[in-house]
């Protein structure tokens, strides 16, 4: 059987690396300008099916490989976190909650990340990741929060359920890393697949038969499947492998700058100062979360001759024996 390849050591990233992942939020940012410029009105979990499943066969059939051992219930739990359960969660979300603020709830999400880092791979929290974070949920707030009354609890519950949710499939994704000689490629497959599988069932039950579709929604439909799913989550799960989790959660808030940028250049929705505002501290904040910190090493003296391999391994390498057991 494959052994499992961890995830990378978190080294300074290329910029070019930390570009291309990057454009996974900034695509997941049209979604909302597609779904309501192009797609049927109240069928979120339709419409999160179609996103994922498609996706995931035509990953799987480009990849041709299937999880082994047990990859396959790895597979179903990424799936299930990173698009089976948080896809109709974050629908959940939007559909209860007033304006941006799912989108503002689910700017914690580098928090979260941080708090599953420290339990999940052994990296402490810094001041400054926590500050970061603060700072990404803090300028989304002021770039999608509008006044309000009451929250719906129910759409409270979910957005911090579907951040959650991401959060841990992140997390895992870097923690189990990949099968040897398994690429991203097959590796988002099926996560999509497995994902869609889980959301089919709902889709049928919540909203019965799949509604009929003109080409306009047929055209929106296939750029969420290409574009901001099979082409958008691979990218993502690509910069998990040679990211630190840190880095690739603080990508998350480009999401709803990037829905507010397409809403205001091309939906004529109006921005405000403060909004201005929020923008550039979420995007500074951004920026400050790919900074991932040097820790100088530390290599013991061997009366015995020079330092062993183990011994010269950066400290910031997550592939060392407690994650291979």
């Amino acid at each position: 059987m494959a052994m499992n390849r961890p995830a990378r050591p978190a080294r300074p990233a290329r910029p070019a690396l930390i570009a291309l992942t990057a454009l996974a939020p900034v695509s997941w940012g049209t979604t909302y300008a597609v779904t309501t410029e192009f797609l049927p009105p109240d069928r979120p979990l339709f419409t999160g099916l179609m996103r994922a499943l498609p996706a995931g066969l035509l990953l799987l059939g480009l990849a041709r490989t299937l999880p082994r051992g047990a990859w396959w219930w790895k597979a179903g739990v990424l799936g299930a976190l990173n698009i089976g359960a948080f896809l109709p969660l974050l629908f959940l979300s939007a559909y209860r909650l007033p304006g941006g603020t799912a989108a503002a709830i689910g700017s914690f999400g580098p928090l979260f990340v941080v708090g599953l880092s420290a339990l999940l791979l052994g990296q402490r929290p810094t001041a400054r990741s926590v500050l970061t974070g603060v700072a990404a949920a803090v300028g989304v707030g002021l770039v999608v929060l509008k006044a309000a009354g009451a929250l719906d609890t129910l759409g409270v519950l979910a957005a911090l359920a579907s951040t959650a949710s991401m959060s841990a499939g992140t997390v895992l994704t870097q923690r189990w890393g990949r099968p040897e000689g398994v690429g991203p490629l097959a590796l988002t497959g099926w996560q999509l697949t497995a994902g869609g599988l889980l959301i089919a069932p709902l889709a049928l039950l919540a909203e019965g038969a799949p509604p009929a579709l003109d080409g306009r929604a047929a055209g929106g439909y296939l750029y969420l499947a290409l574009a901001n799913t099979a082409l958008a989550y691979w990218l993502w799960f690509r910069g998990i492998g040679r990211l630190s989790a840190t880095q690739v959660t603080f990508l998350g808030p480009l999401s709803p700058l990037t829905a507010t940028v397409v809403g205001w250049a091309v939906l004529g929705e109006a921005l405000t100062p403060v909004q201005a505002a929020g923008m550039a501290l979420a995007f500074g904040a951004t920026l400050a979360g790919q900074l991932a910190p040097r820790a100088k090493a530390v290599v013991p003296q061997s009366p015995s001759g020079p330092p062993s391999r183990e011994d010269r391994k950066d400290p910031m390498d997550l592939t060392g024996p407690a994650l291979r057991r």
